[in-house]
């Protein structure tokens, strides 16, 4: 039997010493006592996994809204492989692979439904009203709106799951955290939120090639225009004794995943030796560091900038996202015009977070499936309510 003081020990033995070590948490919100046989990111991960948040990313769509196919990636499946890329890559470079894995459960758990359209939808109906990031939002849900405990509203994460939470970065994260004592810009976060952080790009675009080309958006012949997708497939093509190009593409899609995550753990192992990296103290106080090599960045650029003009552009994915703004939109209306239809435990919140702000709330919250469902029991006269 190991309690939680004996896997602090293991972690003190076993981690880097620039890894974020759960003994030297900055803490929580609200006083509670230490688990028996848990760690604080442990603890941390069985709170997220048991939220209704986190439940809800089932229903929440990354590029496909959800009516459109069961073999999509929703945001609960992209959640799931980011873990096993960021643990992937976290357990080589001796970091905290609980925390790591704690941050990858949360990094979209803020997110509204139908993918960055509705963010970005969300964000213009609330611009005199402080504004949509999903990043900022996600640390409002396990701050504030989940409620769970009966002494306090929110999950009461450690400090270092919150961190995460807000200071995520990719190409569509990098929210601004004004006058922040608590989460300074000039502080950098640990080396298991920066993992996170590019896990989630790998994860991202390796998958959304998969979903292009099952959707038929994307074709072999157009991917093969790219210099590191053609290399790898070409490769498969001529070594496995097999006509299914199927089963081609899928063992491409795998090692390319796989060799973006071994360049991941070798070019920040050795920028940690040349910046001389010794405490979690240096990593705070330099420029982030886990990171692709030079190489490889150039080659992820060029795959993503391929991924923006031929699936994230194309006509079919432009008309989904037109139509969810169009939802949200008629929604956000409707809602603010008269907040009585809101929910008790939403509408009982308005005047100590304002109306719009509860509205943004109810909406970021909803599902996909649930948004569409409230819009026809709205707008459509004979629907049942």
């Amino acid at each position: 039997m190991v309690k939680r003081d004996e896997i602090e020990q293991l972690e003190e033995k076993n981690l880097a010493l620039y890894a974020a070590k759960s003994k030297y948490t900055r803490g929580f919100r609200h006083l509670q006592n230490d688990a028996e046989f848990r760690t604080v990111y442990q603890r941390d991960r069985d709170r997220i996994v048991h939220s209704a948040a986190f439940r809800r990313l089932e229903y929440k769509t990354q590029v496909f809204v959800n009516h459109e196919g069961d073999y999509y990636r929703t945001r609960l499946t992209h959640t799931i492989e980011v873990v096993q890329i960021a643990r992937s890559i976290a357990r080589p470079l001796r970091l905290n692979e609980d925390l790591t894995e704690a941050i990858s459960l949360s990094h979209d758990i803020g997110h509204t439904p139908f993918g960055h359209s509705g963010e970005k939808t969300l964000n213009l109906l609330m611009k005199d009203f402080g504004g949509f990031e999903h990043n900022i939002q996600g640390l409002r849900v396990v701050d504030e709106l989940e409620r769970r405990y009966s002494d306090f509203s929110g999950l009461n994460l450690s400090f270092e799951t919150r961190e995460g939470i807000i200071k995520h970065k990719s190409e569509y994260d990098n929210p601004t955290i004004k006058h922040s004592d608590e989460f300074p810009d000039y502080e950098s976060p640990t080396l298991e939120t920066q993992i996170v952080s590019i896990a989630d790009e790998v994860a991202y675009n390796s998958h959304d090639l998969d979903d292009g080309l099952k959707s038929g958006i994307i074709t072999l012949e157009q991917l093969n225009k790219t210099p590191m997708w053609k290399e790898i497939y070409d490769r498969f093509n001529k070594s496995l004794k097999t006509d299914n190009r199927e089963i081609i593409k899928r063992k491409t899609i795998r090692y390319l995943i796989g060799i973006q995550i071994k360049d991941v753990i070798e070019n920040s192992a050795k920028v940690i030796q040349e910046m001389k990296i010794s405490s979690l103290e240096d990593v705070r106080k330099n420029p982030p560091i886990i990171s692709f090599s030079k190489k490889m960045s150039k080659k992820h650029s060029v795959l993503k900038d391929y991924l923006y003009k031929n699936l994230y552009r194309n006509y079919r994915v432009v008309k989904m996202a037109d139509k969810a703004k169009r939802f949200i939109e008629d929604l956000f209306e409707v809602y603010v015009k008269n907040p009585a239809q809101l929910p008790p435990d939403f509408f009982n919140r308005i005047e100590k977070d304002g109306k719009e702000r509860v509205v943004c709330d109810y909406i970021a919250g909803m599902t996909d499936r649930y948004a569409q469902d409230e819009y026809t029991r709205l707008f459509e006269p004979y629907s049942k309510m």
